[in-house]
């Protein structure tokens, strides 16, 4: 059930013989004041944020151990 005029994400996503089609059924749109493409919606977001916290991972790793390289540890154990 969704409640008129309600902002619906559509994360989810098949793959079928007609292409990719996402989990949220067409009718929604019928009462949904807004409904996340499918292809295209919100997965750009997901990869941005994902790259995003690996990058602020890989620095706060950085500097808590000055020295040690987070990308090849086994290189820097041996120094």
């Amino acid at each position: 059930m969704v409640r008129p005029g309600a902002a619906v994400l559509d994360v989810g996503i098949t793959r079928t013989e007609e292409g990719l089609l996402g989990d949220v059924h067409p009718d929604v749109a019928k009462v949904a004041g807004w409904v996340a493409p499918m292809p295209g919606g919100v997965g750009p977001m997901t990869r941005a944020m994902l790259l995003a916290n690996v990058v602020e991972t890989a620095e706060r790793t950085a500097a808590a151990a000055p020295g040690r390289d987070p990308l090849h540890p086994q290189l820097s154990d041996a120094r």
